[in-house]
């Protein structure tokens, strides 16, 4: 399963819109900031299954914003990173990661990318697809995994 993956797109629905339809992926995962931006795409692009959580800039809503996922036999934890404070250092959504048994950890909000693996948990911030044009690309097979950043 192949899944495209955005955050912080920030009221930039055409960035994720081109992306989604140019490489055409299994899923989409949205990080937050803004929902409504993830409710948008569902409308542009609703052949593409799609799970979001919500930001800090999303307000009140009632959608939960973790989500802890099984996507082809792993575990994927999916937030957009503001409750942990990622902006301070990635140690508590680690923490979180592992004890969720995640595979993989997905967040925002730092609006800076990373892609990397740490003792057999893969991490991802995809940057911020309305700011800086970048986005991840998570890939799972069998039980494996591979991640990478998309720059435009």
């Amino acid at each position: 399963m192949n899944i495209l993956v955005f955050s912080d797109s920030h009221g930039n629905v055409d960035n994720m819109v081109r992306l989604t339809r140019s490489l055409r992926p299994d899923a989409v995962f949205h990080l937050g900031d803004l929902l409504r931006d993830a409710r948008a795409l569902g409308r542009e692009c609703p052949q593409v299954p799609m799970a979001a959580v919500p930001g800090n800039c999303d307000g009140w809503t009632e959608e939960p914003d973790i989500k802890n996922l099984m996507v082809d036999g792993c575990r994927v934890l999916l937030s957009h990173g503001h409750r942990w404070q990622v902006k301070m250092g990635y140690g508590a959504a680690i923490g979180a990661a592992r004890r969720a048994g995640a595979n993989v950890l997905l967040f925002g909000h730092t609006h800076q990318s990373c892609c990397f693996q740490q003792d057999g948990l893969w991490i991802m911030n995809p940057g911020a697809v309305g700011a800086r044009g970048t986005c991840g690309w998570l890939s799972i097979s069998g039980g494996k995994i591979s991640c990478r950043i998309i720059e435009e």
